[in-house]
């Protein structure tokens, strides 16, 4: 089969359109033949340095069930599915609890098994979702980690209520696009930010009451100004480095911010005596329960939470598609389809 894979690090020259074997599926597990897989900066990180070479990357992956493992009678071959990425023992006190994301041997497909940049990939026959009826191959495979991880940041760790104010800093990435549409369900205030005039546009399409152009006004004064210096209840910050001290800085007594990633560095200084006076209550979220996908994705099929796909591009060019996202172009979701 047909797969991009990186045989060492560094940029996006390193991804390679080569042949590798075609996996079998082996007991509980099914063949996947890919359709579409959608792009990460997980993946750029990875490649960068993060995982070994040789690997092939790819989380978020769509397509039809080409061949069952031993013992395997759900889903059905030639089912057109999605995958939820995070696979774990189901065994563990975790996995028992409902919090799979917590399991000690958690693994997610595309990081440490092999992904969906590939016409094949095998994966857990549990792991398989229908695709909602109307989604297309490409709009499915926007879905697993962003609407995820979205849900997972909002509700379950920032308990988000209805009429709270939430600032999601990067509006236009994959998990921004889909926090705004669903705080916004929720009853929320959104406040969001952009780099560009059309992609402020687009964010307030999706929902967002107001979006700032981080690039013409200091996100600060404006949220405050908007908020009539109440500040905000929520803040969602996946940037880390270079706007954690903003999200900090913006929450009202008793507010609460979640970080759900690094990509601009993972190092700053923190005022403590901020944080104590002001009860303030920092959270982590690494990664999403399948019970966590499966309410986001029920959304999906009623047709109130939107896939957003910014381009696609063929699986050979997926060393352009990583260098659209890490220049930070893209609104939404990155997508490679694959023939």
């Amino acid at each position: 089969m047909k797969a991009v894979r990186y045989h060492k690090h560094g940029g996006p020259e390193t991804l390679v359109y080569e042949d590798v074997p075609e996996p079998s599926p082996g007991p509980g597990e099914m063949l996947l033949r890919v359709k579409a897989v959608s792009l990460n900066r997980l993946d750029t990180r990875l490649r960068a340095g993060a995982w070994p070479p040789p690997h092939i990357p790819g989380c978020d992956i769509a397509g039809d069930v080409a061949a069952l493992g031993p013992g395997v009678t759900s889903p059905k071959v030639g089912d057109r599915v999605l995958l939820f990425p995070g696979v774990s023992c189901g065994k563990c006190e975790a996995c028992n609890s409902g919090q799979q994301n917590w399991c000690l041997s958690h693994k997610v497909i595309g990081w440490q098994l092999e992904g969906g940049y590939a016409q094949y990939v095998v994966a857990p026959a549990i792991n398989a979702r229908p695709i909602p009826p109307g989604i297309t191959y490409v709009k499915a495979a926007t879905l697993p980690i962003c609407l995820s991880t979205a849900w997972h940041a909002l509700f379950t760790r920032g308990g988000l209520r209805p009429g709270e104010t939430v600032f999601i800093a990067g509006g236009s990435s994959g998990v921004g696009v889909f926090a705004i549409q669903l705080a916004k369900l929720s009853g929320a205030i959104v406040i969001a930010t952009t780099s560009t005039e059309e992609k402020v546009e687009k964010a307030k399409e999706l929902g967002a009451d107001h979006v700032v152009n981080y690039r013409k006004e200091d996100p600060v004064v404006r949220v405050r100004e908007l908020t009539q210096g109440r500040a905000v209840d929520l803040a969602i910050d996946h940037a880390g480095q270079d706007t954690w001290e903003q999200g900090l800085s913006l929450l009202r007594k008793g507010g609460r911010i979640v970080s759900v990633g690094a990509t601009s560095g993972a190092r700053f200084s923190v005022d403590i005596g901020h944080i104590y006076r002001s009860e303030i209550s920092i959270l982590g979220t690494y990664a999403y329960t399948p019970g966590e996908f499966d309410l986001a994705l029920r959304l999906v099929s009623l047709g109130k939470v939107k896939p957003v796909v910014d381009l696609v591009f063929p699986l050979e060019e997926a060393a352009e598609a990583h260098r659209r996202i890490e220049k930070g172009l893209h609104f939404g979701k990155v997508v490679l389809e694959v023939s």
